[in-house]
């Protein structure tokens, strides 16, 4: 399939992108090599393939929903410049 100059214009105006007539060659060009892929893939046997529309229907995979600090506040914090117990200590911003 080949689009002429007049579909390229009619794309532009429904996809609302100014199309200066300088770029329309470029971009009939550009969109008929994305055509000429579409129909490579359209020759592939697809033959006995489920149709899937998104990883949403495979099973995920879970893990415990257990809520901890991580364990390594000690590291984090020896990165710090100053703290005070387990917290950073940071200046004062609001008076």
């Amino acid at each position: 399939m080949s689009l002429d100059t007049a579909t390229v214009r009619r794309i532009a105006k429904l996809a609302r992108i100014r199309v200066d007539e300088t770029e329309i060659a470029t971009l009939q060009t550009e969109l008929n090599a994305i055509l000429g892929y579409v129909e490579q893939l359209n020759e592939v046997d697809v033959a006995g393939i489920a149709p899937l529309s998104g990883g949403a229907q495979m099973a995920m995979r879970l893990r415990a929903d257990i809520v901890t600090d991580g364990e390594i506040a000690e590291k984090i914090l020896a990165n710090a410049p100053d703290r005070e117990g387990r917290f950073f200590a940071v200046p004062k911003v609001v008076e």
